[in-house]
């Protein structure tokens, strides 16, 4: 079939995509923002069309001679009238899909109780309300927290839960919430491309789970290696406050963070399971909310960084983020990058590198290393006393001091992964590679995950010595290559004579 995904730059229209395809679909998408999509991975199978849907001719060429239209889009905006852009484009969409001859409009609203709404659920089950009515068989799934890296309601759960020891909430943190795992929205999503026309009404989608907010922010901090948070329900704390709070603890933006809060105020638990009589679950079951944030963790549990993963070309589970993600999505990584030009070659610079530590050193303050390996044994980490298998070469595996070599390519690339105690998960990166102008240039990368609150603190107690030390080891390895580029020069024309 033909399928065309509006919001394929948002969190869910850039998972669904490559599910269609899977399906064997044939998709288009159409964004205001093409070039958003210039690093995903389904990139080069998809028609990528720009427009905007506010614009009736950009919608009347997006939706010809499709036979599916997906309508994944939604203002998270507070500012100004927003339900009337709502309305707008809803009702645009809806004509023109209904004059192109549109088979089957599917559309993912929020879950939300039978009474008054907040601004934007009210304004969710409009838009339903609007396709629902176009005259082209429409289902509307309602769901509610989604579970995944990268979804807005995760990451506050996520960022609150690390960042806050305690947690001083609004009352509604008791409320009651049926959070589903983003690999069951795209199970219901990618079904209803191929359900009869008689089907046309709203569905409400859940996992198999009903916890309180608060229970979900205890959740994850289990799945996180945290301990349970202490949570404090406090009447005075309006959404509007909540959102200033929100935004002073995490990177999720305040304007983003009031449509979250407001559609908290009501308990969001499915009032029936009739979706099951549509489409069947998946077939080996709705994912429980713990075992989601499990696979939202998986990746940093992998040790694959995401400030490495970003520009692969496969991506993994429908649980990681994606390029086209807003920076503040996933976990929160710290990075301290260094970069030094050197006259020498690349070959003496790489030796340089690939022979760091143990007798060696470190190339910058013995007296820091050495002080740190003793604070590493004193509280039973590795400490320095490993040293390294070989004095010139490293293979994958390497034990280097408190350090396991994760990755290398020769001449190249060398990814050290830190085995000393720490609030976190930390790597050191060394790049080599040749100089716009010859020589050779470092590229020096610290990064680091941390962990809960006494991760985020570790990281800013140490960035005052890390502007010491890293920044004296990189520039020393440097000088090191050309000193060892010129004692080879020296020594060539004796071995020549000989």
């Amino acid at each position: 079939m033909k399928v065309l995904v509006t919001g394929a730059t948002g969190y869910v229209g850039g998972r669904l995509v490559p599910k269609l395809l899977e399906a064997g679909h044939t998709v288009r998408v159409i964004a205001r923002e093409p070039h958003r999509l210039d690093n995903v991975p389904w990139r080069k199978d998809v028609d990528i069309v720009q427009g905007d849907l506010l614009n009736v001719a950009d919608v009347r060429s997006a939706v010809a001679g499709q036979d599916v239209l997906y309508y994944l889009v939604h203002s998270m905006s507070s500012a100004g009238d927003f339900e009337e852009l709502e309305r707008t484009v809803a009702n645009t969409v809806a004509q023109e899909a209904a004059s192109a001859g549109v088979q089957r409009i599917v559309y993912l609203g929020g879950l939300h109780p039978d009474g008054p709404l907040s601004r934007h659920l009210g304004s969710r089950k409009e838009v339903g309300d609007i396709l629902l009515s176009s005259g082209v068989p429409t289902i509307a799934l309602q769901a509610g927290v989604i579970i995944g890296s990268g979804s807005a309601s995760f990451e506050m759960i996520r960022h609150l839960t690390e960042v806050l020891p305690y947690m001083p909430a609004p009352k509604w943190v008791r409320n009651f919430i049926q959070p589903i795992a983003i690999r069951d929205v795209l199970h219901y999503l990618v079904a209803s491309a191929t359900l009869p026309p008689e089907v046309n009404r709203a569905f409400d989608i859940g996992g198999p789970d009903v916890f309180r907010y608060g229970q979900l922010m205890n959740g994850y901090a289990l799945e996180a290696g945290l301990k349970q948070r202490p949570i404090a329900s406090l009447p005075v704390l309006t959404p509007w406050l909540a959102s200033q709070w929100v935004n002073l603890v995490t990177p999720i933006p305040r304007a983003l963070a009031v449509p979250i809060i407001e559609s908290l105020l009501h308990d969001a638990v499915m009032k029936n399971h009739d979706i099951d009589a549509v489409i069947a679950p998946p077939q080996e079951g709705l994912i429980g909310y713990r075992r989601a944030v499990r696979l939202a963790l998986a990746r940093m549990r992998s040790g694959e960084m995401e400030t490495s993963w970003r520009n692969t070309p496969v991506i993994g589970a429908p649980a990681d983020r994606l390029p086209s993600d807003p920076e503040w999505t996933g976990h929160t990584v710290y990075t301290d990058t260094r970069e030094f030009a050197s006259r020498t070659d690349t070959d003496s610079l790489w030796k340089i590198v690939e022979s760091i530590g143990g007798e060696n050193g470190w190339y910058s303050l013995p007296v820091a290393w050495a002080a740190r390996g003793w604070l590493d044994k004193l509280v039973g980490g590795v400490g320095l006393r490993r040293g390294r298998r070989d004095p010139d070469s490293l293979v994958i595996g390497d034990a280097l001091d408190f350090w396991r070599v994760e990755e290398i390519d020769h001449g190249r690339f060398l990814r050290l992964r830190a085995e000393m105690k720490l609030p976190g998960l930390a790597w050191l990166e060394f790049t080599v590679s040749p100089g716009a102008d010859g020589g050779s240039v470092l590229h020096q990368r610290a990064i680091f995950f941390p962990h809960g609150l006494g991760g985020r603190l570790y990281w800013l107690a140490v960035m005052p010595f890390h502007g010491i030390v890293f920044e004296g080891m990189a520039s020393s390895m440097a000088r090191a290559a050309e000193v060892l580029s010129q004692a080879r020069e020296a020594k060539q024309p004796q071995n020549a004579v000989h």
